[in-house]
């Protein structure tokens, strides 16, 4: 299947494909006209990849750590080794960091509406 097939698949577009295959996340065959050729199995990965990045994951982590990615029956999962669980664990106090800061934030917010 082509890139476009690919994206109405999958729900990503062709932008980011194009984009996962730069950082080498997805490697696509090429046709002998070099159109990129892409399998059932690219569907897979890229929903990983999709679920990775909603997780919060950079695509460099995402390449170390793919291979870690599994398929069930509720969805992608990860089959967890001790660098893997160190970098998740560090995503998470990130954003438990930003969600700190935007409840400050939200407080500044409320006391700046009730001056006056």
């Amino acid at each position: 299947m082509q890139i476009g097939e690919l994206a109405s698949k999958t729900g990503a577009s062709p932008r980011a494909l194009r984009h996962y295959e730069e950082r080498g996340l997805i490697v696509p065959e090429r046709t002998s006209g070099g159109y990129r050729a892409y399998s059932q199995d690219d569907i897979v990965r890229v929903a990983q990849i999709k679920t990775m990045i909603d997780a919060g994951l950079t695509t460099a982590s995402i390449k170390r750590y793919i291979a870690c990615a599994r398929d069930g029956d509720h969805g992608t999962w990860l089959e967890l080794c001790p660098n893997l669980r160190a970098e998740l664990a560090s995503v998470a106090e990130c954003l438990d960091a930003k969600q700190a800061e935007l409840s400050e934030r939200k407080l500044r917010l409320h006391a700046l509406a009730s001056v006056g």
